[in-house]
């Protein structure tokens, strides 16, 4: 699969897409096959979104796995920048208890992009699956302006 990295305050993330769609993003990626316009695409908005200038993530994506966990990624992809959430929130939307979801955002192969990390726990952060856990999260969060509820 081809794959393009970017290196952001938050690492270095590597996109991976497979037939028109990203699948797939790791941080310590590396490039990987042919640049592809989505691949150089969405290098560009990382770009942007690591120097506060994107909003919003516009790129297509496919996640692979049961219909549940792809409801779970649409409804985090549409969490506005700044903003958060909870898995109760979103388990409210699906009429669905909060572990499974909670379980689906633990198993988001696009984070940042899909931003799992504008969830959190009803009474604490919640986890992070992405290179540096918990600290990562808050560091995005931060940089959106969100962290109103973390000082």
């Amino acid at each position: 699969m081809p794959m393009i990295a970017v290196d952001t305050q938050f690492g270095r993330l590597g996109v991976e897409e497979s037939d028109g769609a990203l699948t797939r993003l790791v941080w310590n990626g590396r490039d990987e096959g042919p640049e592809t316009p989505l691949l150089q695409e969405a290098a560009s908005q990382l770009r942007a979104y690591d120097q506060g200038k994107l909003d919003r993530f516009d790129l297509p994506y496919r996640v692979a796995g049961s219909d549940f966990q792809q409801q779970v990624c649409d409804l985090m992809y549409a969490i506005p920048l700044g903003e958060t959430r909870t898995y109760g929130d979103l388990a409210k939307e699906l009429g669905q208890p909060p572990q499974p979801v909670g379980q689906a955002c633990g198993a988001n192969p696009i984070p940042v992009i899909i931003p799992c990390h504008r969830v959190l726990a009803a009474n604490s952060l919640g986890g992070f699956s992405g290179d540096g856990g918990i600290e990562t999260k808050v560091a995005l969060l931060r940089h959106e302006r969100a962290a109103g509820l973390l000082i």
